[in-house]
């Protein structure tokens, strides 16, 4: 399992936590205003969509959302946020590729460059990672919700490139078009879903150790909490018996 698989799981588990700083808030609210930029109304305007999506799934208030929109299509005052990426490498010569809305593009930087190099990370030349990755569509569905031949069969006839199957979980595939489509196929059908977002999938992963491992999630951590991170795409890969003794570590 990759980087973004890992570290949506980690962050299911700490989702409450998250959500007492408010951090899951601050990001709907960005993209949300953001995606509203193109225009208001989420019938002709598929990011502003599933951005009302993940708002609904958080249980933002209804008055919250409808004023970041606002904010977003210019009828009320506010922030404006600079949408970019931002390279590097982490521990174990892992590429990161960080999506940023900021405020002030100097300040978010200098800030991403120090926490990297305090973290066992560096930031690359624009261009220097970006190409190991690719825009996709990814749900994620835990064993045991539904079985393989449904899910395969399902997935593939309402428009996925593909499934793949996991330790702990399935992973649907589809082009960043085809992602609403195919969830619905899944809802429709009654199959819950841990995860449904647009992502960037590397084409190839790194197998991390023990220490590595630590230090990858550390710094994955340490990104999440910045307030003008919106995501940060990986290729780490991390057996669930290495991440089973950071756990243990962490825990002791």
């Amino acid at each position: 399992m990759g980087g973004h698989s890992h570290w949506a799981t980690i962050k299911r588990h700490k989702g409450a936590q998250d959500a007492k700083r408010g951090k899951i808030f601050t990001r709907i609210i960005r993209e949300l205003t953001i995606a509203a930029r193109s225009g208001g109304d989420p019938d002709g305007n598929p990011r502003l969509r599933l951005a009302i999506l993940k708002a609904k799934e958080a249980n933002m208030p209804g008055d919250t959302l409808k004023k970041a929109i606002q904010r977003g299509t210019g009828e009320l005052p506010g922030v404006t946020y600079e949408e970019f990426s931002l390279e590097g490498y982490g521990p174990g010569g892992t590429a990161l590729l960080i999506e940023i809305t900021s405020d002030n593009r100097n300040r978010t930087v200098a800030e991403i460059r120090n926490l990297l190099s305090k973290n066992h990370g560096n930031m690359a030349e624009a261009g220097a990672v970006a190409w190991q990755f690719q825009k996709k569509g990814l749900i994620t569905i835990e064993k045991g919700k539904v079985d393989e031949d449904t899910l395969f069969s399902l997935a593939l006839d309402a428009g996925a490139e593909d499934v793949k199957v996991g330790e702990k979980s399935f992973e649907v595939v589809t082009s960043p078009h085809d992602l609403e489509a195919v969830k619905k196929a899944l809802v429709d059908a009654k199959i819950e879903t841990a995860l449904a977002d647009i992502t960037y999938i590397p084409q190839n992963t790194i197998r991390l150790d023990e220490k590595p491992a630590e230090q990858m999630l550390k710094l994955m951590e340490v990104m999440d909490e910045h307030d003008d991170v919106q995501k940060v795409h990986a290729n780490f890969d991390i057996s669930d018996e290495v991440m089973e003794k950071v756990a243990a570590a962490a825990a002791g």
